[in-house]
């Protein structure tokens, strides 16, 4: 998969990641993903993005269902099937030590929240924005489209309160969320979690961390190849450079 317009500089590894605040698996994916990276010798050198991907872009401000009738509905089951589901998905986030309290979940449109992730991103708290959003939608039961909630939200991180509430109600960032969704239909994107390592290469899902580290080891020695090793002698022996050519004189 190519991506042009995304790349990373010579000595970096730029990961993009398309998720969205509703979605369970991008938390258990941001999860996996940190403990790969964790793993992983040039972990110093990634440069991770966040962007904007909506599961429900028609969702109101608040979903009148809970949790399981939604799922329900979403997919035709019957409430039990639906809370097997969400079970399932619980246990999996407790094994990666996140604890998703569904019971208390208020399904809402992400749009903002997905704004403010933006507005993060130029004070230097992308990262620190989405974990918090993310919990804050799958465990602390808050309304992610609320916007006093998510400027209480931003001020827990170190944002500045009065400009967060300045910047949603403009708009500020609403342009640059529709840039991601589209270059999300551009590449083929139709779930999330969705990564793209170095520009070019691209892994879906919440998978494993092993994997993960596969995968960025994998790119980082495609597009960042290692030095020559030298062996034999310590200093080079006589040779040609450059057009020109030492010639010892005879004794």
């Amino acid at each position: 998969m190519t991506t042009p317009q995304i790349s990373s500089a010579p000595d970096r590894l730029r990961v993009d990641i398309w998720s969205d605040v509703a979605c369970p698996w991008c938390y258990i994916g941001k999860r996996r993903f940190e403990q790969a990276l964790a793993q992983f010798s040039h972990r110093d050198q990634v440069e991770v993005t966040w962007h904007a991907f909506e599961l429900d872009p028609a969702a109101p401000a608040e979903h009148p269902l809970s949790m399981r009738d939604a799922l329900a509905k979403k997919y035709g089951r019957t409430p039990e099937d639906a809370q097997g589901m969400m079970d399932h998905v619980t246990r999996t986030a407790a094994d990666e030590g996140l604890e998703y309290r569904f019971d208390r979940a208020r399904l809402g449109n992400t749009f903002s929240a997905h704004q403010l992730i933006h507005h993060a991103a130029q004070h230097g708290k992308q990262d620190a924005m989405k974990e918090r959003l993310l919990r804050a939608y799958m465990s602390d039961g808050d309304l992610v489209s609320d916007l006093d909630t998510l400027v209480r939200l931003a001020q827990e991180v170190g944002l500045d309160g009065p400009e967060v509430r300045a910047a949603l109600l403009g708009g500020h960032h609403a342009h640059a969320v529709r840039q991601d969704e589209a270059q999300a239909q551009a590449l083929g994107i139709s779930g999330v979690p969705f990564f793209v390592l170095g520009g070019k290469y691209g892994v879906s899902g919440a998978q494993d961390p092993q994997t993960l580290l596969g995968a960025l080891t994998q790119v980082w020695q495609e597009t960042h190849p290692a030095p020559l090793q030298m062996i034999g002698t310590e200093s080079p022996a006589d040779g040609c450079e450059d057009g020109q050519c030492a010639v010892p004189e005879r004794p």
